[in-house]
């Protein structure tokens, strides 16, 4: 173990969980609540093991494994396993239509599908793979013995392989994990993130949080999110800490605190929306103690004062906003714990572990207060975009990242965001691409013209809403149309009003002006008839 922690390195996310092995070998990594749990040292081994059959399997390095899993410890193993073998995770949304599969499985190139054993040949994974001519390999762990197989379809003939895992060294910058950010310009864009951008950000995580072994927290956001993935995840476990998956493989409100109680949980990472659901349950049916938490984190959307306030007060412990993104890994800043500085309300926090400045358009650093977009640079930023040369382009400026967000710096280094200049819909930190929600919608035969916009929303943050003109001599009808929506659309993809308008505004290049119908519609949404834009 110790040799293998050295060729690992500790700038790759494999030499860092190898070296949290060693150090705590006996010290429970990860727990299946109510059922199973496996140390340090134990999940070691397992990844190891799964890392060598995969091998045998015909993986080998920059292969992309495309994994879809609720959050189970098979995903645990089997994702850092694919890794490990220096090949390339591609975890998806079990939530996908068929269709989406098929897209992501494709721009990914995948090469092999990992699902749980008990995933059924209909299901839209396996369709969309088998479609493909993508191999699928289960992924089961015994409890009894706590030991991992993986059977299915080969790559290779193993009798002919030769390729072992003692002859594997990871290296910084082997592909580790891609994940698609979405566009609102174009498609979905594909996310490369090495070794060494998961070790930087896992170690940025656990320095601004002071994570250790003596902290464990309760996993509550899905793992094929970056933010589930790196914060709620992969950085307790760099640290020597435990996290604690639920038995249900999701979040789930009313266990969540017992959950919390039972492993002796110090903290939790979750978007505004959990939180709300959270103080919901505690307004109505509280719990007769809650743990003593050294923090609660929130990131992925925007947290309302008041109810950042209301969490503290709720939960007696310190609340601490952060802000992320994909191509950064995660992390970008966060508000510091109360001992190493204020807490600014508004404010997303302070850098963390990255260069990050406020540029104007010609890319001169702005001074303090001062608006422009925010742009970052550092070991934990992505390299670029997969085969996506023109996002690369727009992205890529001035020797820095741009994020596409507005913001400014204050006089004490506090990041202030104040707008996007992306179009993204973030409801409840899934951030979702307009243009390819306004896709699906224009396909349905009767839509003319169709265009999607987030607004407010109390719970979400923002909530998606659509605009749609219909066909000459056609009409829509609304609930036959959100049924169309939701065969081909993820369900929280999915429009949650749908306005039918006899015309909608354009550019003069035919571009249809998606914040004036956002604005229109929402100040019309209280009259019984839509107006024609003018009217």
């Amino acid at each position: 173990m110790a040799e293998n922690a050295r060729v690992s390195g500790h700038r790759t996310l494999t030499g860092l969980l190898k070296k949290a092995a060693a150090e705590f070998p006996d010290r429970r990594a990860l727990a299946l609540s109510g059922k199973y749990e496996l140390t340090h040292g134990r999940l070691d081994e397992l990844v190891d093991q799964a890392a060598d059959r995969l091998l045998r399997l015909g993986v080998r390095r920059g292969d992309v494994v495309a994994l879809t899993f609720p959050n189970t410890i098979e995903f645990v193993v089997a994702f850092l396993a694919v890794i490990r073998a220096r090949a390339t995770a591609a975890p998806l949304n079990s939530a996908y239509t068929a269709d989406e599969f098929e897209f992501y499985l494709s721009d990914s190139e995948s090469r092999l599908l990992l699902t749980p054993a008990e995933a059924a040949s209909n299901s839209a994974s396996v369709i969309a793979a088998a479609k493909l001519g993508i191999p699928r390999v289960a992924v089961c762990i015994d409890p009894s013995t706590l030991s991992v197989s993986i059977a299915g379809n080969l790559l290779v003939d193993e009798h002919q392989s030769d390729s072992s895992l003692s002859s594997v060294i990871n290296d910084a910058d082997d592909v580790a994990l891609f994940l698609h950010t979405s566009g609102t310009t174009s498609r979905p864009k594909g996310v490369p993130l090495t070794q060494q951008n998961l070790g930087a950000s896992t170690q940025n995580i656990v320095g601004v949080y002071e994570l250790s072994s003596t902290d464990a927290t309760v996993i509550v956001l899905p793992l094929f999110h970056v933010h589930g993935l790196l914060a709620g995840l992969l950085s307790p476990l760099t640290a020597g800490a435990s996290a604690v998956l639920p038995a249900a493989g999701r979040f789930s409100a009313s266990t969540f605190w017992a959950d919390m109680r039972a492993y002796g949980a110090t903290f939790y990472t979750a978007v505004p929306t959990i939180h709300q659901i959270l103080l919901d349950r505690h307004a109505s049916k509280p719990e007769t103690d809650y743990p003593k938490l050294r923090f609660i984190r929130s990131c992925s959307a925007s947290l309302a004062p008041a109810v950042l306030d209301r969490l503290e007060k709720a939960f007696g412990a310190p609340v601490l906003e952060a802000y992320a993104m994909t191509e950064a890994s995660h992390l970008m800043a966060s508000n510091p714990l109360p001992h190493r500085g204020p807490h600014k309300p508004g404010s997303v926090g302070r850098p963390v572990g990255q260069e990050m400045a406020i540029l104007d358009e010609n890319g001169v650093i702005q001074r303090a207060n001062a608006n422009g977009e925010v742009c970052i640079r550092g070991p934990n930023v992505t390299k670029g975009y997969k085969n996506n040369p023109e996002a690369n382009k727009a992205a890529f400026g001035f020797g820095w990242f741009h994020t596409g967000d507005l913001g400014y710096m204050d006089s004490d280094g506090y990041l202030h965001l104040v707008g996007r200049i992306k179009e993204l819909i973030n409801r409840g930190g899934e951030k979702i691409s307009p243009i390819e929600v306004d896709s699906v919608m224009q396909s349905h035969p009767d839509v003319a013209l169709a265009v999607a916009f987030g607004v407010p929303d109390d719970k979400y943050g923002e909530e998606i809403n659509c605009a749609v003109v219909p066909r000459d001599g056609a009409s829509i009808d609304e609930a036959e149309f959100l049924r169309f929506c939701k065969k081909n659309l993820a369900s929280f993809k999915v429009p949650k009003r749908v306005f039918v308008a006899d015309s909608l505004p354009k550019t003069a290049t035919g571009k249809i002006q998606r914040r004036l119908v956002a604005e229109h519609f929402l100040a019309k949404v209280s009259a019984a008839k839509v107006p024609k834009f003018g009217a």
